[in-house]
Order: structure tokens, then C-alpha cells, then sequence
């Protein structure tokens, strides 16, 4: 078994998918997004999962939607930092 091939944080996905939909990796830098995903991730509690069909299985629709919330809370208070780590920068 290889932890780093095997086990992954669902919120991960849910993650990546929010950034897409609001094509955040658009509008700043691989530099930034690495700092940016590291500042969302830190506020969100790990959900580690082999399979994501498994999640999707067991996963009830108010929790799904539980998680899809925090995501965007998380990006958001991400967004912020970042715009204060410009604002301060200029």
C-alpha cells in the first residue's frame, strides 16, 4: 500500500471542483493556487476515502450539500487573504 496513491481527503475534489466552477486558476498564478489550496484545505476537517464511489454511497444529500458549503466558506476567507496579502504587498 502507498498512503500518497491509496487514501485521499475527499474535500480534495470538492475543492478543485468549486476553484473550476469560479476558474479561480484563471485569475492567479500555480504559486498563488498552491498557497490558495493549502489556505482552504487547513479550514476544512480531512474526510480521507480510498474510493470516491464509496463517499458518493454513503454520503446523504444534506451532508453533500454540509460539505459543498464549507468549500465555498473556505474559498472565500481564501480569496480575502489573498487580496489582503496584495493590498499589503503594493
Amino acid at each position: 500500500m502507498r498512503l500518497d496513491d491509496d487514501i485521499h481527503n475527499f474535500y480534495e475534489k470538492l475543492v478543485l471542483e468549486e476553484i473550476e466552477k469560479r476558474k479561480l486558476n484563471e485569475r492567479y498564478n500555480d504559486d498563488v493556487m498552491a498557497d490558495f489550496c493549502c489556505t482552504v484545505l487547513n479550514q476544512l476537517p480531512p474526510r480521507y476515502i480510498r474510493y470516491d464511489v464509496d463517499m458518493a454511497f454513503y454520503l446523504t444529500q444534506t451532508d453533500r450539500l454540509d460539505m459543498q458549503q464549507r468549500v465555498a466558506l473556505a474559498i472565500n476567507f481564501a480569496i480575502d487573504q489573498i487580496a489582503k496579502k496584495k493590498d499589503i504587498n503594493e
